[in-house]
C-alpha cells in the first residue's frame, strides 16, 4: 500500500501522496487510481520553517490556511470520476506511535464527499485508530441506500477481523446519517458513532428551503449564495455576521478565499450540490424513522454557530431519543467545525470518555497521554485560581527537612498521594497541574463515579464539565483501578475522606473524613508503593461556606435535586459507619473573599517496598493507616501556623511585589 512515509524530523520530506487503499475483506470495486497530490494534513509532515519576526496570524488568517490547505488537497482528488471507496490518509507502518491494539476508524464525509474533512486530525487520530476516509467522487451518483450498504459491508468485515474491538463511525452531515444507518441495521455489532452536526435536521434547516431554488440560480454563481459558501467552508465566512457590507464582503472574499472559491467550484459544481440536497433529503427521512432501532453508543458534536442546520437543538432531540447517547456543544463553532483550528476531535473523543480498545471502557490501561495542547488547556482552566492564590508548595526530603519546591518528592512510581481534600477540590487543578510542569510527574487521580455518569452530566450547566478531569487522567474510585494504576507504577491521587471531605458543612474545614479501617495500605504494599501523606490549606482564605447540605435540606423542593443528583450513582463506603458513609452529592453555596494564598506540603515519604509480609497483618496495615492519616493532619497544623508568617499571604502585597519586579517573579514565602 503506498501511503504518506514517515520521515525523521531533521530532514525535508518527500513530497507526500494520498493514494487509495482497500480495507481487508472489502469487496473490491474497480476504480481508477487517486492522483498525486500535495496535502498537507499536518504540520508535523513538513519541514521546520524559520519562526518569522512579526506577530503571529490572527486566527483569521490561520482558518484562511487551513481552508486552502483543504481545498487545494481536495481539488486534486476532485477530476476522479471512480465509485465511492476508501483511502488511509497516513501509512499505518508510518505511522510510529499507533498504540497496540487500535480500533478501526471509518470516517464519512458531509456534502463535499472527499473525505479529507479529517485533514487536520490525521497524524494524532492515526495513533489511537486504524484509519479510514470514505471517498465519494463529485461524479458519482450512488443513492443513499447504496452508501450505507458499502459502509456496513467494511464494517461487518472489520467486526470479523477484530470480533473484540469497536468499530469508530465518524460522521459530519450526511455522513452522520449513515454512521446512525448502518447502527441501526447492525444491532449486534459493537459500533461507536461520533455525529458530527447531522443531517437528520435537514427538514427543519435553512438548507432545506435554499435546495428548492438552488436550480434558479446559474453555474458558477450558486457558490456566491453566503448559506452555500457557509456549507463549504463553515465558520471561515460568516457574511451574515461578519460583514457590513455587499462591498465590504466582495473585497473581503476578492482578496483572501477567491482562489479558494475558484476551486471549490471543481470540487462542487451545482450539478453535484442538487444531488446532495436530494440525498440529504432522503437521508434525513430513511435515519429519522429508524432511530428508534440504534443501540450504538454515540456522541452528538453540536455546533452553536452552524448556520445551516439546527445543530445545537437536534443534539438535545437525539439525546432523548437514542438509548446511549451524550452530547457536547461547541457554542462558537461553526458547521465545518472539524476544519477550525479550535477544535480537537481526538481531544474530544478523549474527553467524553469515548475511547476504548474493548468492549468495555478501561480508564486505566485506554487511556493516553497527555499532549502539549491539553495540558495547555488545563493550567488555562486554573488560571485564575493560581493567580488568586499564588500556591506554594514544599515537600520533605528523606531525611525530614522541609524545603521549598518538589524535590522530596519520588520521581519513580508506584507513588500513592494521599491528603486531605479541599472544599469543592480546589486544590486539586493547582496540584496536578503544578506537580505536572515543575518534574513532569503526572498523577492519576481516583475520583468520584459521578463524574463519570451519563445521567450527571445532564445536570451540569455543560455536558464538558468533567471532560478535563478525564483527559487529565482521573477514572472511576475502584479497588481494579487501584490496582491497575499501582500496577503500571502510576503516581496515584487518593482521598479517603472523599466526597464527605470534599463537600463539607460550615465549620468543618481541615478535618479529616476517613474511614476507621485501613483501605489503602495493603494495597500499597502488594506493590512496594511509596506512600506520601500531604496537606493543603487556603480554602478559609478564599471563601466561606453561605448554605451547607444541611441548610440544603430546609430549602422547598430541594429533595427533588438531590434524588435527581444521587439516583444514579454508585454507593461508596456502603460498609462505613457514621459520617464517613455519606458521600451523596450535592452543591455548596459559598461567599467569596479577598483571596489569600494555597500552601501545599508533601510529607516524608513512606516506604512499603520490603514490607509486604508484615503488612499482611491486619494490625500492622492499621498501625500504618493511622500514622499517615497523624501525618496528613500534623501536614495541615503546619501550614495553618506557618502561613501566619508569611508576609505575601493576601492578594495586595503580593500585587505589589509583583509590580516592583516584574509578572514572572517568584513571591517569597515563610521560611520552612
Amino acid at each position: 500500500m503506498a501511503a504518506l512515509a514517515s520521515t525523521p524530523p531533521t530532514l525535508t520530506p518527500p513530497r507526500p501522496s494520498f493514494l487509495p487503499r482497500r480495507p481487508p475483506g472489502c469487496p473490491r470495486r474497480r476504480a481508477p487510481p487517486f492522483p498525486r497530490y500535495a496535502a498537507s494534513a499536518s504540520s508535523r509532515n513538513r519541514a521546520p520553517r524559520p519562526r518569522p519576526a512579526s506577530p503571529s496570524p490572527d486566527a483569521t488568517t490561520v482558518r484562511r490556511g487551513v481552508m486552502r490547505e483543504y481545498v487545494e488537497a481536495a481539488r486534486e482528488m476532485a477530476p476522479d470520476g471512480g465509485p465511492p471507496r476508501w483511502f488511509a490518509p497516513l501509512d499505518p507502518g508510518g505511522a510510529g506511535g499507533r498504540v497496540p491494539g487500535a480500533p478501526t476508524l471509518l470516517y464519512l464525509p458531509g456534502i463535499d464527499g472527499v473525505g479529507l474533512g479529517l485533514i487536520r486530525h490525521h497524524e494524532r487520530l492515526s495513533k489511537m485508530f486504524e484509519m479510514w476516509c470514505l471517498h465519494i467522487p463529485v461524479e458519482d451518483r450512488t443513492p443513499f441506500e447504496r452508501l450505507v450498504e458499502y459502509v456496513e459491508r467494511t464494517v461487518k468485515s472489520d467486526r470479523s477481523r477484530a470480533p473484540d474491538r469497536p468499530v469508530y463511525l465518524v460522521g459530519e452531515s450526511v455522513g452522520a446519517c449513515i454512521a446512525l444507518a448502518v447502527a441501526a441495521r447492525n444491532r449486534d455489532i459493537d459500533l461507536v458513532l461520533i455525529l458530527i452536526n447531522p443531517g437528520t435536521s435537514f427538514h427543519k434547516s435553512r438548507l432545506h428551503s435554499l435546495s428548492a431554488f438552488l436550480d434558479l440560480v446559474p453555474d458558477p454563481f450558486h457558490l456566491s449564495t453566503p448559506q452555500f459558501l457557509n456549507f463549504l467552508t463553515g465558520n471561515f465566512m460568516k457574511m451574515s455576521s461578519t460583514f457590513d457590507g455587499a462591498g465590504q464582503a466582495l473585497s473581503e472574499i476578492t482578496t483572501g478565499l477567491l482562489p479558494s472559491l475558484m476551486f471549490l467550484a471543481d470540487i462542487l459544481p451545482k450539478e453535484s450540490i442538487v444531488w446532495k440536497m436530494k440525498m440529504l433529503r432522503t437521508a434525513s427521512s430513511f435515519v429519522n424513522s429508524r432511530l428508534h432501532a440504534v443501540k450504538a453508543q454515540s456522541l452528538v458534536l453540536a455546533s452553536g454557530n452552524d448556520e445551516l442546520l439546527p445543530s445545537h437543538e437536534e443534539a438535545e432531540r437525539l439525546q432523548g431519543t437514542l438509548e446511549k447517547c451524550r452530547i457536547r456543544h461547541f457554542r462558537d463553532n461553526g458547521h465545518k467545525i472539524l476544519l477550525e483550528d479550535e477544535f480537537d476531535l481526538a481531544t474530544t473523543i478523549k474527553g467524553a470518555g469515548y475511547y476504548r480498545r474493548s468492549r468495555q471502557t478501561d480508564f486505566v490501561s485506554d487511556y493516553l497521554p497527555l499532549t502539549a495542547g491539553e495540558l495547555e488547556k488545563a493550567i488555562d482552566r486554573d488560571r485564575v485560581l493560581n493567580f488568586a492564590t499564588d500556591p506554594v508548595m514544599l515537600s520533605t526530603l528523606p531525611d525530614g527537612k522541609i524545603v521549598r519546591g518538589l524535590a522530596g518528592l519520588p520521581r519513580e512510581g508506584p507513588v500513592v498521594l494521599v491528603g486531605y481534600h479541599m472544599l469543592m477540590g480546589f486544590e486539586l487543578g493547582p496540584l496536578v497541574t503544578g506537580v505536572l510542569r515543575n518534574t513532569g510527574i503526572h498523577i492519576r487521580g481516583l475520583a468520584h463515579p459521578f463524574m463519570f455518569s451519563e445521567s450527571s452530566e445532564q445536570l451540569m450547566p455543560d455536558s464538558s464539565h468533567f471532560d478535563l478531569h478525564r483527559i487529565m487522567g482521573a477514572v472511576p474510585v475502584t479497588p481494579v483501578n487501584f490496582y491497575k494504576l499501582l500496577s503500571e507504577k502510576n503516581f496515584v491521587l487518593l482521598y479517603p475522606g472523599g466526597a464527605r471531605e470534599a463537600l463539607h458543612r460550615k465549620g468543618e474545614e481541615y478535618k479529616l473524613f476517613w474511614p476507621e479501617q485501613s483501605e489503602f495500605v495493603r494495597m500499597a504494599s502488594r506493590f512496594g508503593a511509596t506512600i506520601i501523606p500531604f496537606g493543603v490549606v487556603g480554602e478559609d482564605d478564599l471563601c466561606d461556606v453561605l448554605l451547607d447540605y444541611n441548610d440544603l435540606l430546609k430549602l422547598p423542593f430541594y429533595d427533588i435535586l438531590d434524588k435527581k443528583l444521587n439516583e444514579d450513582g454508585l454507593k461508596l463506603r456502603t460498609d462505613s459507619t457514621g459520617e464517613i458513609k455519606n458521600q451523596d452529592m450535592h452543591p455548596v453555596v459559598v461567599t467569596p473573599k479577598v483571596p489569600g494564598r494555597f500552601y501545599f506540603i508533601f510529607g516524608k515519604p513512606i516506604e512499603t517496598r520490603g514490607r509486604e509480609k508484615e503488612l499482611r497483618a491486619k494490625e500492622k496495615a492499621q498501625h500504618l493507616y493511622l500514622h499517615v492519616k497523624s501525618e496528613v493532619e500534623s501536614c495541615i497544623d503546619y501550614l495553618k501556623e506557618k502561613r501566619e508568617e508569611d508576609p505575601y499571604r493576601s492578594i495586595l502585597p503580593r500585587l505589589l511585589y509583583q509590580a516592583a519586579h516584574g509578572p514572572g517573579a517568584e513571591i517569597p514565602t515563610f521560611e520552612p
